[in-house]
């Protein structure tokens, strides 16, 4: 399933990359892209799991870059 959602403060590129990287490496991700200047990350996922995925996705990021939210 490959889904598009919005992301808020968001600050910098290079932690952008940073997120990308690390939810490229989740279990059931199957790709990933976050782009900076858009606000946006578009996730392709496993079906059956994806809410679990997500949830997993938003622990990562906000490992990486805490004032960033993704809109559910």
């Amino acid at each position: 399933m490959k889904k598009h959602f919005k992301l808020q403060d968001l600050d910098c590129a290079n932690c952008a990359v940073k997120m990308e990287n690390a939810v490229k490496k989740l279990d059931g991700v199957n790709d990933v892209a976050i782009s900076f200047m858009t606000q946006k990350m578009t996730i392709d996922a496993d079906d059956a799991r994806f809410d679990e995925i997500m949830r997993e996705v938003v622990k990562t990021c906000r490992k990486i870059e805490p004032d960033c939210t993704i809109c559910l």
